[in-house]
């Protein structure tokens, strides 16, 4: 039996556990809360408290583990439970998967990052990602485990994306000439993760990411089309109010490549632009 463990059991990590159930996996969760525990179950997935070494050491060897939850100030939570828990049972996974951000890469003026781009994190967050990703290569190189590391996007799909919010008319059609983000459907995340335990490469950084970084105001007005609506009305950045964290990841223009994902896992996104993403979460409504 091939058993994946998901160390938080959020968004991201319930598309995953689906993607590996329907492949025969078994799924287990590290969860911190009851009300995760009871989220987990309903999916057919296996809740194991996050806190409770006892029961992490105990818990039969996992084939692959992933890890999703951002770190806080002292560092990943995933790394100070999981790895002496790893050591105390003595079975090594053959696969340990980091979701990390785009964030590292900092501000590019729009240009083009590779996972070869030197990091430049202009944000608390983004810089404690910087460190986790640092901490759990390290380590892995010093235990013989296999770490990949993936650098994540904006990330949308069914429940959430442009087409929710323009229903619920939260959406804010923000337009700052130049800018670009890239995104990614979460179930194009969910495959190349697969991809990736399929061809494990110890030290592994791939970007997950879509074809084409587009415009916000781009993928509203497309979002808007879709719904027979017109979009919401363009609020220039300066004249924006926003938080601070926005206004940091306002901030930041770059696009991101995929090709290095592309090359070494075989992947390619199901879902290249944000087009054919927001088209199937609508016919799917």
């Amino acid at each position: 039996m091939k058993r994946l463990l998901i160390f938080g059991f959020g968004y991201t990590g319930r598309v995953f556990a689906h993607r590996m159930q329907a492949d025969g996996w078994e799924v287990w969760a590290a969860v911190r809360s009851e009300d995760s525990a009871d989220e987990a179950r309903a999916a057919g997935v296996t809740p194991i408290d996050s806190s409770d070494q006892a029961a992490l050491v105990a818990a039969p060897p996992m084939t692959a583990i992933l890890i999703t939850p951002p770190p806080t100030d002292h560092g990943c939570p995933a790394l100070e439970a999981l790895v002496p828990a790893i050591a105390r049972a003595g079975a090594f996974p053959d696969w340990i998967g980091y979701l990390s951000t785009t964030g590292v890469y900092g501000d590019r003026e729009g240009g083009w990052c590779f996972e070869t781009t030197p990091l430049h994190a202009r944000s608390i967050e983004a810089g404690r990602r910087v460190a986790a990703e640092r901490d759990w290569l390290e380590v892995a190189r010093g235990m013989g485990l296999t770490v990949q590391v993936f650098r994540l996007p904006g990330i949308y799909g069914p429940g959430r994306s442009p087409l929710e919010r323009l229903h619920e008319r939260t959406a804010r059609n923000i337009v700052k000439p130049g800018q670009v983000f890239s995104r990614i459907h979460v179930e194009d995340i969910a495959q190349a993760l697969a991809a990736s335990i399929a061809r494990p490469r110890a030290g592994g950084v791939y970007n997950i990411v879509d074809d084409e970084p587009a415009a916000t105001h781009e993928v509203n007005a497309f979002a808007a089309a879709l719904l027979g609506q017109d979009p919401p009305p363009e609020i220039p950045y300066d004249e924006a109010e926003m938080p601070a964290p926005a206004r940091r990841f306002w901030a930041e223009n770059k696009r991101v490549s995929n090709a290095r994902a592309k090359a070494e896992l075989g992947w390619r996104p199901i879902y290249p632009s944000y087009r054919e993403g927001l088209n199937a979460i609508l016919a799917a409504k």
